[in-house]
């Protein structure tokens, strides 16, 4: 029986504990043993979404999120973890490594480290320690450029958790931050900084933003959004110093003075005021300790290694950031991942090389995607440029296409990368491009359906084919997005090919009549009706609460929005609430709906549709007098389009103080009840229809729900309101009201059908709060009333069932949750103009409160203004 080898680990980032899990997963671990020597406190974490950690009040729940390690441990004996440790010194002769370590870190929890350790020698707190094998995986610094004053208090990296923590502590005594730096790791720095409330500033010396990713009208596009978001982007500029005062903790940051890039010492700057300064100008491969023992490095750093990721010595290995293979130092996780793999195979004595990587890159910053894949610079010899460019919605892309447009090379998107997930997959497999390629990035390219090849790699991060997913759904028994995840890794680093992960599987299943899992997303299993009753139940009041009890992960766009409404429509607290302003959609998130060019508008709530002469004058002088653009809607409310953000509050004042109050046009809630006459004034109506549509409008308003609810009352049979196009129509009869549910107009328009006919006004109103209660618990999301009863089992007999019957004794529950909603209903628009907290969030410019978005332009049309139509940009020439 041959000796047992040990494998010594130096780094236990991402790759390393890539390296441990390959080690485990592919029997290296049966002839070795592994030991990783990581130099922070915990084990291995996602520095991919660091930036997630701020949305945890808690730091300790944040770290616990993002950990790739939860137990801190190895499932596998022969794998051994010892944190809090610096390897010093590496004596290749001896072949043995110098570790620096606390002393509970040289010892073990379970009396089993010291064995697998061996250690020849221990001087207090320093270990000497055989190996067979090195793998150095040390990673990469922050890069820190010799800017004066870079040491002052507030001045910070942005690399591991203990600088978010000490970035946060900082926050807490500061107005502004600025990042050095507009790379994709500044762009995340910057929102940090954007989330701790902190007017923030983006300090880049190359004339764009993601320079190595995007090209210039990309990245002019990208500055467009990031500033919409408060944001103030400095391009081409360089800093000379950060400024400071002085006190008795010491020198402290107060300012930075940049100035243009290219120019001399002594021209013109200017100051940027700041208390917190966060350095992101990339990065240096840690690469001392192969210097030191005179291992070769690449003249730009890194170990160089060959393609096996073996140095120069045979016995120690490079993996990550730390290494260089052909001379390339690669940033980014996934080529980590497969130089780990690579190692791996090594050492079982397989056949498998590291030849380079994809660098695609996928990425929602600051909230606005963005995506770069395959040749995106378009350096291939006669490739041709493919753009589509739309300035007002702030939309960019490029396709890089060989020079016959047979095949797809690479691309930028910015502001839409919804297209991301079949194109960087195209690249990679050589997928022949459409007869149309434009037809891939113009705005109706939704509907561009393209077989993908099971060869086609889905997964850049962890090398998954299509073959691979559907070989863990067919043969391991995978039925959705989190399973195939366990089983393939797909989608578990980066995150950006989760929708391609989860078509694929949803394809299969229907392709064989199997029912796809129900659950809300791969972050729960759960249906939005099992979470509206879990959180019902329990209490929950917060995201965080209700993910560590019946979810896994940190959310996403699906999950998010979806336990916002649930939380708002079972609680009084505000909409821009600290718990879960930070889970809303914009329109939400800024009670005003965001329109095409960036600007918003603003629907005051005129219940029933009856408004005095007072109020539309006030109306018309606010649109007046901020240069609006007005439309009556067929809800019968009056939208005013054109507002900027900054503009909002102050319309909103106008608004509140004639009387008015929001609409929430911005929300999935109630909309309108639409109403005509009725037996005032028309010579048909039978009953007060203006009264009662005033009345269940100002009793529904603000209603949280699944989707957005309209109602509807008619006077009479003549159905002038067409309320049985509404989600709950209401017509007079001689001896009272008919209750119609389930209708709605739109792409797929329902006719609303009887529930209940010759009402009196106080049942109608209990039918429709049982109703609509009943509605908001047990619908998905985004799911319409009609929909809803489509799919309920025994549809509208099991509506009428549950509301007019009462069959399942839920009648006075329904109607106490609608009689809560009732009371506990506040103006959002009012609330947040007497909280200063909320108001902070409504600027364009932060360091400019007052002066207008640049990008934003009108023309006039019909006496009205107009946003500017889009471009769009031609074939460019071989480049």
């Amino acid at each position: 029986m041959s000796q047992r080898k040990r494998i010594v680990v130096v780094g236990h980032g991402m790759v390393g504990h890539r390296f441990a899990q390959a080690a485990v997963e592919r029997g290296l671990t049966e002839t070795h043993d592994v030991v990783l020597f990581g130099e922070e406190p915990r084990a291995a974490y996602d520095r991919v979404a660091l930036t997630s950690w701020f949305a945890h009040a808690d730091g300790a729940r944040g770290s616990a999120a993002l950990s790739l390690l939860p137990g801190g441990e190895y499932d596998d004996p022969r794998v051994r973890l010892v944190l809090d440790s610096v390897v010093t010194e590496i004596d290749r002769a001896a072949r043995t490594v110098t570790v620096v370590s606390p002393p509970s870190a040289a010892g073990s929890r379970d009396g089993r480290q010291s064995a697998l350790l061996d250690q020849r020698e221990e001087v207090g707190a320093v270990t000497v320690h055989d190996y067979d094998v090195l793998v150095l995986a040390t990673g990469a610094a922050p890069f820190v450029p010799p800017v004066e004053g870079r040491g002052k208090d507030g001045c910070f990296v942005y690399r591991t958790i203990e600088d978010l923590e000490a970035i946060r502590s900082a926050s807490e005594r500061a107005t502004s931050g600025v990042v050095i730096g507009g790379g994709l790791l500044g762009l995340e720095a910057a929102n940090a900084l954007v989330q701790l409330g902190l007017e923030t500033h983006v300090v880049e010396m190359a004339p764009r933003l993601m320079p190595v990713q995007l090209d210039d009208a990309a990245g002019t596009t990208l500055v467009r959004h990031v500033e919409k978001l408060g944001v103030t982007v400095h391009t081409g500029v360089v800093t000379e110093a950060i400024l400071g005062e002085h006190s008795e903790g010491g020198d402290s940051v107060s300012g930075l003075r940049l100035r243009q890039a290219g120019t001399d010492e002594g021209a013109p700057t200017e100051v940027v005021d700041a208390q917190v300064v966060v350095f992101s100008a990339g990065i240096r491969p840690r690469d001392a300790l192969a210097r030191e023992c005179d291992l070769e490095v690449a003249p730009r750093g890194g170990v160089l290694v060959d393609e096996q990721c073996r140095t120069a010595d045979p016995a120690i290995f490079a993996i990550g950031e730390c290494a260089a293979p052909g001379g390339t130092m690669y940033g980014l996780v996934a080529p980590g991942y497969a130089m780990a793999e690579v190692v791996v195979d090594a050492l079982l004595e397989g056949p498998g090389t590291f030849t380079g990587a994809d660098m695609s890159t996928k990425l929602k910053l600051l909230g606005v995607d963005v995506a770069s894949f395959g040749d995106a610079f378009a350096t291939t010899d006669g490739a041709l440029e493919l753009t589509y460019a739309d300035a007002v919605s702030g939309v960019y892309k490029k396709l890089v296409v060989s020079e016959d447009g047979t095949r797809l090379l690479g691309g930028i998107l910015v502001g839409d990368a919804s297209a991301y997930g079949v194109l960087r997959p195209m690249v990679s497999s050589g997928l022949a491009l459409p007869d149309n390629p434009e037809q891939l990035i113009l705005p109706a390219s939704s509907g561009v359906q393209l077989g993908m090849p099971d060869e086609a790699q889905v997964c850049s991060c962890n090398d998954v084919t299509k073959a691979d997913i559907l070989h863990a759904v067919t043969e391991q028994g995978c039925e959705d997005v989190a399973a195939v995840k366990q089983c393939t890794r797909a989608g578990s680093t980066c995150g950006s090919c989760v929708p391609t992960v989860k078509n694929i599987i949803e394809d299969h299943f229907a392709s064989v009549g199997k029912v796809v899992d129900k659950g809300l997303c791969e972050h729960f299993r759960l249906t939005r009706q099992e979470l509206f009753d879990v959180v019902a139940v329990h209490g929950y009041r917060s995201f965080d609460d209700i993910v560590e009890a019946h979810g896994t992960g940190r959310g996403c766009d699906v999950c998010k929005p979806a336990i916002a409404s649930i939380l708002a429509s079972q609680t009084s607290s505000h909409i821009l609430e600290r718990d879960t302003v930070a889970l809303q959609d914009t329109n939400d998130a800024y009670l005003a709906n965001i329109q095409r060019n960036g600007t918003y508008s603003v629907v005051p709530r005129i219940p029933g549709g009856e408004i005095t002469p007072d109020k539309l004058i006030v109306i018309g002088e606010v649109a007046k007098d901020y240069g609006l653009y007005t439309k009556i809607t067929g809800g019968q409310r009056i939208d005013l389009f054109g507002a900027r953000l900054e503009q909002l509050p102050a319309i909103w004042r106008r608004l509140v103080d004639a009387g008015f109050e929001s609409g929430h046009a911005y929300g999935k809630s109630l909309r309108t009840v639409k109403s005509c006459v009725g037996s005032t004034w028309c010579r048909f109506g039978v009953q007060d229809s203006v009264g009662l549509a005033i009345a269940l409008e100002l009793r529904y308003r603000g209603l949280r729900s699944p989707h957005k609810l309209k109602g509807g009352v008619s006077g009479c049979a003549r159905e002038c309101a067409e309320a049985r196009g509404k989600d709950f129509g209401v017509i007079a009869t001689e001896k009272g009201w008919n209750l119609y549910v389930g209708g709605n107009g739109g792409a797929n328009p329902a006719h609303a059908r009887l529930l209940a006919g010759d009402l009196d006004t106080a049942t109608l109103v209990s039918y429709l709060d049982r109703f609509l209660m009943y509605y908001v618990r047990t619908a998905d999301r985004l799911q319409r009333t009609s929909t809803w009863i489509e799919h309920l089992e025994g549809g509208l007999d099991r509506v009428r069932a549950v509301v007019v019957d009462d069959s399942l004794g839920l009648g006075a529950d329904l109607e106490a949750e609608m009689a809560r909603h009732v009371g506990g209903y506040e103006d959002e628009w009012r609330a947040t103009l007497e909280d200063p907290a909320k108001l902070s969030r409504f600027v364009s410019f932060v360091n400019a409160p007052g002066t207008p978005d640049p990008s934003i332009a009108f023309t006039t049309e019909r006496e009205q203004i107009q946003p500017l139509l889009p471009a769009l940009i031609p074939v460019g020439a071989p480049s």
